[in-house]
């Protein structure tokens, strides 16, 4: 049988400014957005925030209320990357096959790490003593024969919690459980099993594949193993190598719905969309457009091209037609995302046209303007149309991302 980790920080953000910070240490820490901009919510808060009622996601007034004596602190993501990267290097020396999967959690398999560092058990409470005392930051364990049970182990009895659950428990310990705790069902899900009458895991776990794959497709049948406690997946240091696809969403300082307002944001956003493509030697098949509306209404379509691209222009084009066919125009838009999926190496080649070569063209000049930005600086060439005058900014310069990174 394997063995098992999984090791999930807790309240990391906060608890990597605590340790940066020593006096507040044991102060509400609350880490969010601009609280001046549409876009300020709480990211993370201490636990003594959320003993007043702080919860991640809520805007940042709402956490003023709750606690006022919080303080708040603005993100910072170099601070977590440094402190994350200790981690896994921390992780690692006891076993070769980590598989972060996120900044602040990792999966271990320690089946053949018993004889230097004994049992799953005793490596587990060594790590969170060590990550604790080394590194000052709080973290859950939790101990399985696969990944889906010791993912669903660690996110009980936080902070710090320490916890086992092995197949033979998941009658007891598991189908008790709300099924929008299960790992796997998120906030599409969870409504649609509700409807079906499904409030715990259990329940879940009792109903007919062939119900759920009717229901759900392939997701269902996955849905059944899990809800048995069935994960044969492997723990897999690559995992977090690979990327799947590319994307920056952005939320904008004030609704709009004037087209050229619409188009310069969405060139804005190709552009970032590309050049990320681009660095990342990657071409995309599948350019998506998401939006949302003023009254919070999001909507998400898709359109595959005929041959792949990593071309800021191919992907704005094709956005914007997605924009103009699928949303009425009169809709004030209060967020727009760009990304691509469906990626390809740039070695792997294409067919290119006999008779135009402007993408030949267009290539080149990508590959040129990406060396002059890496070498001077974002700002060192700018598009015309993104350029504000003095008087335009404030109105909607620079749109700030939302989603600023891969989407895997």
């Amino acid at each position: 049988m394997r063995q098992i980790i999984h090791v999930d920080m807790n309240a990391f953000y906060a608890s990597c400014h605590q340790v940066t910070n020593p006096a507040w240490r044991g102060k509400p820490i609350l880490v969010a957005g601009d609280p001046r901009k549409r876009h300020g919510i709480i990211l993370t808060a201490s636990y003594e925030a959320r003993r007043c009622g702080v919860k991640t996601g809520i805007p940042v007034w709402q956490a003023r209320r709750l606690c006022p004596q919080g303080i708040f602190v603005p993100p910072d993501h170099r601070l977590y990357q440094d402190f994350s990267a200790q981690i896994l290097e921390l992780l690692k020396g006891y076993t070769p096959l980590v598989e972060p999967y996120s900044i602040d959690e990792a999966w271990l398999d320690v089946t053949g790490s018993g004889r230097l560092f004994g049992s799953a058990q005793e490596i587990g409470r060594d790590l969170q003593k060590r990550i604790g005392s080394e590194l000052g930051i709080p973290c859950s364990v939790g101990i399985s024969a696969n990944k889906f049970l010791a993912k669903m182990a660690s996110e009980r009895n936080k902070p710090c919690g320490f916890t086992e659950l092995f197949p033979r428990d998941v009658p007891e310990k598991l189908w008790p459980l709300p099924v929008g705790e299960m790992v796997g069902v998120g906030r599409k899900l969870s409504p649609a099993l509700t409807e079906m009458g499904v409030d715990t895991i259990g329940r879940l776990a009792s109903l007919p594949v062939q119900l759920l794959v009717s229901r759900f497709g392939v997701i269902g049948e996955a849905l059944h193993h899990l809800a048995h406690g069935r994960d044969d997946s492997p723990v897999d240091p690559t995992a977090m190598e690979t990327v799947k696809s590319v994307g920056h969403s952005i939320t904008l300082p004030k609704d709009i719905n004037n087209p050229e307002d619409v188009a310069r944001v969405l060139l804005d956003l190709s552009e970032r969309v590309g050049r990320r493509l681009r660095q990342g030697c990657n071409l995309a098949r599948t350019v998506t457009l998401t939006v949302k509306d003023q009254n919070f209404v999001s909507a998400t379509r898709s359109r595959t091209l005929p041959e792949p691209t990593g071309l800021t222009e191919v992907i704005y084009q094709t956005t914007v037609g997605v924009y103009r066919q699928c949303f009425e125009p009169w809709r004030k838009i209060r967020l727009l995302g760009v990304s691509v999926s469906n990626l390809i190496p740039d070695d792997a080649g294409y067919q290119l046209s006999l008779w135009d070569n402007s993408g030949e063209k267009l290539i080149s000049l990508s590959k040129t303007v990406d060396g002059i930005r890496d070498r001077y600086g974002d700002s060192a060439l700018l598009r015309a149309r993104l350029y504000n005058s003095k008087e335009k900014r404030g109105k909607l310069d620079g749109p700030v991302p939302e989603t600023d990174g891969d989407l895997v």
